[in-house]
């Protein structure tokens, strides 16, 4: 079966008070359709920029994004983007902002009352529907955020730490609410974190980046079946491997601000 994201040979330069920054450097990556990808590694190691690159908001400077056998040249509906800020219209309620995409497509009003019926259900958004975005939780902001990419039906699902800023035991709710979701409809997930645990939690595969230029350190299958025990043996060494490989890069980060010459 051919990938349904095929990365080749993807660089990203960008140019920042006239020097030129490389953030991403040849990067190779087939994601198979239904696989739920990680990627993970300390902060400036090019993972949302290679979330943006795939999503089309920022093509490569070098390179090719390929999906579904098309070149990624702009953002599409094949692809939906989760982001941590949650990006929810303030003065819609729940109900209007899961609707919103489905009302920029012209869909029949019955059509979308049923959808977002059913996303309201799946995602235990009913009893908030007519609520406003100030008056949820951020746990709840999310799984709007959620529903209404959903919403969409796009067959890949691109999330950009969107549990970052949450505490643990919502983040843990949210992560098994998307594993759920996942396992019911089988989409294709590349998921940005820089959290070990979690992307042990939730990938078929981790992906390791360097830190600048972003390169692909190491892929790590995860074996281990659903759901995953977080205290067990076989997680925590798969834990320490990652740190390991990820606090290599930490520390070449660190070393690198040390060598920078003083700002006059």
């Amino acid at each position: 079966m051919p990938p349904q994201i095929h990365i080749s040979k993807v660089n990203k330069v960008f140019s920042t008070d006239g020097r030129e920054v490389v953030a991403l450097e040849d990067i190779n990556l087939d994601v198979s359709p239904g696989e739920f990808i990680c990627l993970l590694g300390p902060s400036g190691c090019g993972k949302s920029t290679l979330l943006n690159a795939i999503a089309g908001f920022s093509p490569p400077t070098a390179g090719t994004v390929i999906v579904d056998g098309s070149a990624v040249r702009a953002p599409g509906p094949d692809r939906g983007m989760v982001f941590q800020e949650y990006a929810l219209f303030p003065w819609m309620t729940v109900e209007k902002n899961i609707a919103f995409g489905l009302e920029i497509k012209k869909q029949p009003k019955v059509r979308i009352k049923e959808k977002v019926g059913e996303l309201l259900e799946m995602l235990r958004l009913q009893d908030f529907r007519d609520r406003y975005p100030k008056d949820l939780s951020g746990g709840m902001r999310q799984r709007v955020a959620i529903a209404r990419v959903l919403a969409l039906d796009s067959p890949i699902l691109l999330m950009d730490e969107p549990f970052g800023a949450l505490d643990s035991l919502t983040r843990r709710n949210l992560q098994d609410e998307l594993l759920r979701i996942w396992m019911e409809f089988r989409k294709t997930v590349v998921f940005v974190t820089h959290s070990i645990e979690e992307s042990i939690y939730l990938a078929d595969r981790i992906v390791v980046m360097t830190y600048r230029p972003g390169t692909i350190k190491k892929i790590v299958s995860v074996a281990m079946p659903r759901p995953r025990d977080p205290s067990s043996v076989e997680f925590n060494d798969l834990k320490k491997e990652l740190a390991l490989l990820v606090m290599e890069e930490q520390t070449r980060h660190n070393q690198q601000e040390i060598r920078m010459p003083a700002a006059d």
